[in-house]
């Protein structure tokens, strides 16, 4: 889930600008990982939560879980490492190894 205000302003030039300045990662929100994570057994396109946001949306503290509930890990990602669920996805099963 995103959160779009309707009223975007006169500063924003084009929609891609004004989708990148109107969308904000809130807390719950469901991310797909941007690059693979070995030391946490996680791959790109792997799916999680959102369960704190630093700095305005700068990063955020996401967990990671198997479709039985348990966490994998909780990481802290950067801006660039993660990315919105977007419309028209769907999610993939994967085995996990599991990381000491």
């Amino acid at each position: 889930m995103v959160y779009k205000p309707k009223n975007i302003g006169a500063a924003v030039c084009d929609r891609a600008s004004a989708e990148k300045e109107i969308s904000m990662i809130r807390e719950l929100d469901d991310v797909v990982l941007e690059c693979d994570l070995p030391q946490h057994g996680l791959k790109r396109g792997d799916v999680g939560t959102v369960v704190l946001v630093h700095q305005g949306g700068a990063g955020c503290e996401v967990e990671f879980t198997a479709l039985d509930g348990e966490t994998l890990a909780v990481v802290t990602l950067s801006a660039g490492q993660f990315r919105e669920v977007t419309r028209s996805e769907i999610a993939h099963a994967r085995g996990v190894a599991r990381v000491a």
